[in-house]
């Protein structure tokens, strides 16, 4: 059995950054389990749907990030014991650790929404969230010159939903500097009354919508897709509707947690499956030893990369809180969700678990678009998130 004195599970943002900052902090041997050989900033993936970043300016080999003095177990997690405090991997290793933190984030729930796999794969529907398919967003978007093209927003939980209204408003932004978006029927798929169900920032998005002319179909979700028709059967407390012969769909699907986290013991509710913790603290509510952050966790607030970095915060230092038995450090729930006006205007939207305003910048309306909010989002961050977050300076 392989032993570690801090095991966490998942190599994304929140696994590496955290890996890096205990490390800085003292800790001697930290274990990180991922099977993926590529990292990405995945917040440039909606910046390459709008044709402003290519693949390249968002990925790593993995080797690279991986800080130095962690090791790295390339394996994904087939199951966790909470009482023995170990993990199983795919290949057959048992790795046994005092401290165990799970941020592996979400996987597509395609069962959720029959025939949209399918759709992927046939090419008329894609989305930045989902990787593989970025790449065919921008050049479907930029070919569009008429027709129906239907955007969504994943329900919770998904990773800072929001977001996902990016691509819509950059390509609304470029159909009508090319003269096209009076062709277009643009609709846009809404779980919720809202987008975000922050009022400051919803008033300013619902003026977009109308000055762009898009339909918000409001506590709608995609209940079928027929892929063969390209047609979306949606669904809302008033009733069915099909949305036919859809040019492009930004389709974004459902998420969930990895199924071993409710196998073993450790999530409220099977589905999602999300982890149990308390939302402040951060730890397990059924387990001292174990901890949760990112997007698999059950924090009461949108995730998000900005999130990430108070909750690595928080956790690296109720660690060493709890292991000298000293009082806990609190996680208020900031989250960011930075969404583009157009392609050069950025609203920060930067608010507490209760939805009231946390901006970073003193003074700044967080809900007030700006040009130099688009720049630092696409060419800032990505550079604080390679030389300082991931090396666990931030």
């Amino acid at each position: 059995m392989e032993r570690s004195e801090i095991l966490i599970i998942g190599g994304g943002n929140a696994g590496m950054s955290l890996a890096a900052r205990l490390l800085r902090d003292g800790v001697r041997d930290v274990t990180v389990v991922a099977p993926q050989p590529v990292h990405r900033y995945k917040p440039l993936l909606n910046y390459v749907g709008a044709g402003e970043a290519s693949m390249a300016d968002l990925e790593r080999p993995m080797a690279d990030v991986v800080p130095d003095g962690c090791t790295w177990v390339r394996d994904g997690v087939e199951a966790v014991d909470p009482a023995a405090m170990t993990v199983r991997t795919r290949a057959g290793r048992t790795l046994q650790g005092a401290t165990l933190v799970l941020c592996p984030g979400l996987v597509e729930d395609w069962e959720a929404t029959p025939g949209l796999l399918q759709a992927y794969a046939d090419g008329w529907v894609a989305s930045t969230y989902v990787p593989g398919s970025t790449p065919q967003v921008w050049p479907r978007l930029s070919s569009v010159r008429a027709g129906s093209v239907v955007f969504t927003v994943p329900p919770e939980p998904a990773s800072c939903a929001p977001t996902a209204l990016k691509p819509l408003l950059m390509a609304c932004d470029s159909w009508r500097r090319s003269g096209v978006l009076p062709s277009l029927d643009v609709r846009l798929v809404l779980p919720a009354a809202s987008a975000t169900g922050v009022p400051q920032a919803d008033r300013v998005l619902e003026e977009a919508f109308a000055d762009y002319g898009v339909e918000v179909l409001r506590e709608t979700r995609i209940e079928r897709v027929d892929w063969d028709t390209h047609a979306l059967q949606v669904a809302s407390p008033t009733g069915r509707r099909v949305l036919q012969d859809v040019v492009f769909a930004h389709a974004v699907p459902h998420y969930r947690a990895p199924r071993w986290i409710a196998d073993a013991g450790l999530a409220a509710d099977p589905a999602p499956g999300l982890v149990d913790v308390d939302p402040e603290t951060l730890r397990s509510r059924r387990h001292a030893s174990i901890w949760a952050l990112g997007d698999a966790a059950d924090l009461a607030t949108r995730p998000s990369g900005g999130a990430l970095r108070k909750q690595v915060d928080v956790l690296s230092k109720n660690l060493q809180a709890a292991a000298e038995g000293k009082q806990l450090k609190r996680y208020d729930g900031y989250t960011v969700m930075p969404i583009t006006l157009s392609h050069r205007k950025l609203m920060l939207n930067e608010v507490d678990r209760d939805g009231r305003p946390q901006p970073s910048v003193p003074f700044v309306d967080p809900f007030v678009p700006h040009r130099w909010a688009w720049l630092f989002d696409r060419y800032g961050l990505p550079q604080v998130y390679w030389r300082r977050i991931l090396r666990g300076r931030v």
